[in-house]
C-alpha cells in the first residue's frame, strides 16, 4: 500500500495541509482496494501548534517514520523556524529524494529553495513570499500567475493556502486516476475541480 505522509510543524498554516490532507484522505476512502494510507508527521512526533493555536498531533516523528510515497510540506510562519534547522533539512531531504512526488503548498517552497531544489526551475508561492524565495534562489523562476505547476520530475509547487487543494486534486487523478478524483471532489462537493493550473 502507498502512502502520503504530511509534514506538520509548529506554526504550520492550517488550510496548508488540512486541505490536501482532506483530498487524499477521502481519496483513499473511496479508492477500492485501497490502494493508500494518509498519515501526518513532525519532526519529534510531538503536538504541534498551528497558526492562530490549533493543537495538532502528529502520528509519528521522523525517527519512527513508516515508508513516505507521497511527501506534502505545507507552509506558514513556522516554515522559517525549519530552515534554520539543518539537520532536519537533511532528513526532509532524504524524504524528498525518497518520494516518488513531493508537493508544497504556499510558503512551504521556502523549504525546497533552501534545499537548492527550486534552482533553475519553475516555482509557485503565496504571493508574500516570491520575494523571500529570489532571496534564497536567485535562479527560481518565478510564476505568480500560476495556481500551482511542476517544478521539475518529481516536485510540484503551488500559491498560498487554498491552491494546495487544488493541487492536491491534481495529484490525486495523476496518481489514482481520474475517476477516484472525481468522486472524491463530488464528495467534497467541491466545485473547482479539474481547477486550471
Amino acid at each position: 500500500m502507498k502512502t502520503v505522509g504530511i509534514f506538520l510543524f509548529d506554526e504550520v498554516e492550517v488550510l496548508d495541509f488540512a486541505g490536501p490532507f482532506e483530498v487524499f484522505s477521502v481519496g483513499s476512502q473511496f479508492s477500492d482496494p485501497k490502494e493508500f494510507k494518509v498519515f501526518t508527521f513532525s519532526a519529534e512526533g510531538a503536538s504541534i501548534k498551528g497558526v492562530n493555536g490549533l493543537s495538532i498531533n502528529p502520528e509519528f516523528g521522523i525517527s519512527n517514520l513508516p515508508q513516505i510515497d507521497y511527501l506534502v510540506i505545507p507552509g506558514g510562519e513556522g516554515s522559517n523556524k525549519v530552515v534554520a534547522q539543518e539537520e532536519l533539512l537533511k532528513k526532509l531531504q532524504g524524504l524528498i529524494d525518497y518520494s516518488e512526488w513531493t508537493m508544497t503548498v504556499c510558503s512551504g517552497s521556502r523549504i525546497l529553495a533552501c534545499l537548492g531544489l527550486l534552482d533553475s526551475r519553475p516555482f509557485c508561492t503565496h504571493n508574500s513570499v516570491y520575494s523571500n524565495i529570489s532571496e534564497i534562489s536567485p535562479s527560481a523562476i518565478p510564476r505568480p500567475d500560476k495556481r500551482y505547476i511542476q517544478s521539475d520530475s518529481k516536485l510540484y509547487t503551488s500559491a498560498g493556502i487554498s491552491a494546495g487543494i487544488d493541487l492536491a486534486f491534481y495529484l490525486l487523478e495523476k496518481t489514482f486516476g481520474k475517476k477516484l478524483a472525481l468522486e472524491t471532489a463530488q464528495y467534497m462537493e467541491y466545485t473547482n475541480y479539474p481547477a486550471s493550473k
